[in-house]
């Protein structure tokens, strides 16, 4: 019957290369001052969403919330298999904490009808491992945290292993679900050489528009329509697509 899987991944600076300019003075990471890589157990949980089509059928569509930038990890999706990608990019989702992000992802999921919503853990910036529990609340889907294993997947029932720290623990659900993956799950495929041929050259909207900036020989409206035809141009959603009440979620801040 194959299944529909949808990956939320995220792109963090490398916080394994720290340097005196990584603070800003507020305490908060100055993103400029790091390289930017995909969020490791993203990783891990992409190679699962693959792992289960080559195996049951179906399809992974990977969702990122970001800054334009952020097309880079669609891209290394792509590379990796994914059929599908979406960023998910709107200037009103600007410092978004763990309550906003999880609430704009869910409603960009919701539109998706997935079977299997995967995402990493955590994400090393935050560290917090709130955004997948979070997201799964407010989509109204059963969550397994810590999943190391996928045991059984039949019909509308997963069966998964999710590590502990001391021990594991066998959970059973009905899908949809949405999982969040350890590093220990699996180890990630390198990207294929093909598809990185075929797909380097994606490329969202706002790239477009950010490289014809500095190059006026470049026609926004026409390589757009280039891109779409031969299957590169990254979906480009923002608050609006997906239905967000931004409004409550400013509301939501304020009430806590």
């Amino acid at each position: 019957m194959g299944y529909n899987c949808i990956v939320l991944v995220k792109q963090v600076p490398d916080t394994k290369r720290i340097t005196g300019q990584a603070m800003n003075e507020d305490g908060t990471v100055n993103r400029a001052a790091l390289p930017a890589i995909f969020n490791p157990e993203d990783l891990n949980a992409l190679e699962m969403a693959l792992e289960i089509k080559e195996k049951y059928g179906g399809k992974v569509t990977v969702i990122t919330m970001g800054l334009p930038t952020a097309a880079e990890v669609l891209r290394q999706s792509l590379y990796r298999g994914a059929d599908g990608v979406i960023l998910l990019t709107d200037r009103r989702c600007a410092a978004s904490d763990t309550l906003a992000t999880s609430y704009i992802l869910s409603c960009a999921v919701a539109k998706l009808n997935p079977d299997i919503v995967l995402c990493g853990r955590q994400a090393i910036d935050g560290d917090t491992a709130q955004v997948g529990p979070q997201t799964a609340e407010k989509l109204g889907f059963p969550q397994i945290t810590y999943v190391e294993q996928l045991l059984s997947l039949t019909g509308k029932t997963l069966t998964a292993k999710r590590n502990l720290g001391n021990g594991w623990q066998e959970v059973k659900t009905s899908l949809p679900a949405l999982l969040t993956v350890i590093d220990t799950a699996n180890e990630p495929r390198v990207p294929s050489a093909r598809r990185l041929m075929k797909y380097k050259g994606a490329k969202c909207r706002l790239e477009v528009e950010a490289a014809a900036k500095t190059d006026p020989s470049i026609d926004v409206e026409s390589t757009c329509k280039g891109l779409e035809k031969r299957g590169l141009l990254i979906r480009q959603w923002d608050l609006d697509t997906v239905g967000a009440d931004f409004g409550l979620v400013r509301a939501r801040w304020v009430a806590d």
